[in-house]
């Protein structure tokens, strides 16, 4: 949920990396941290199993000069991907304004992909939010692997609901390939949306740069 501190002219924004387990949203946040200059992020702190799974979640805020006259601080989290997780999911996702949905380009992992994407859907309704309603981009990740399927399958399956389509990307977010478009996208649309909701007159939007 944005939260704007007019005190201090701070605007708060929560985006949440959604996705099947070991899809890569871990690594999409790793990379961002690695890439993003030392004076626009925070620490990045990550809670994961022996397996290297996420079991709770990543916490990177970044700061960015997104809407003048105040700073810009995103949230930025990852949700486990195990299905056993799913309370912790729900808690992570509470209060969300925008949601990267990260799919595992393989074969193998299609039927994980659109589980994972009807428990987005599901976890959203159960706050009171809707996938129709929420700011949100799809990420293709892993497109270096073999045995990948095709983008227009991808797109079938995950990127026809009732409120059209939204913007995709291709990934490979080891070599951060695709990680700021989705990043940058998906906080151009949250900051879109919260300019519209408090129809601030000095609020203006600038251009999103984040590294």
């Amino acid at each position: 949920m944005s939260f704007v501190n007019f005190a201090n002219r701070q605007v708060q924004l929560k985006l949440v990396y959604y996705g099947p387990g070991m899809g890569g949203k871990t690594t999409n946040l790793q990379t961002m941290h690695r890439m993003i200059s030392a004076d626009a992020r925070g620490d990045l702190t990550s809670v994961a199993t022996a397996g290297d799974r996420t079991l709770f979640f990543d916490f990177m805020p970044l700061v960015a000069d997104a809407i003048e006259g105040y700073t810009t601080r995103f949230q930025v989290y990852t949700v486990p991907g195990q299905s056993m997780y799913n309370l912790t999911r729900r808690l992570v996702l509470r209060g969300v304004d925008g949601v990267v949905f990260v799919a595992d380009s393989q074969w193998s992992k299609m039927q994980e992909n659109v589980e994972s994407f009807a428990n987005l859907k599901e976890n959203l309704l159960l706050q009171g939010d809707s996938i129709e309603t929420i700011p949100y981009v799809l990420q293709y990740n892993k497109r270096d692997l073999p045995n990948i399927a095709p983008i227009h399958y991808m797109e079938f399956l995950l990127n026809r609901q009732e409120g059209g389509r939204r913007p995709s990307y291709e990934a490979v977010a080891t070599e951060g390939q695709g990680v700021f478009e989705s990043l940058n996208m998906i906080a151009r649309m949250v900051l879109s949306r919260f300019v519209k909701a408090y129809n601030r007159r000095e609020t203006k939007e600038r251009e999103l740069v984040l590294v």
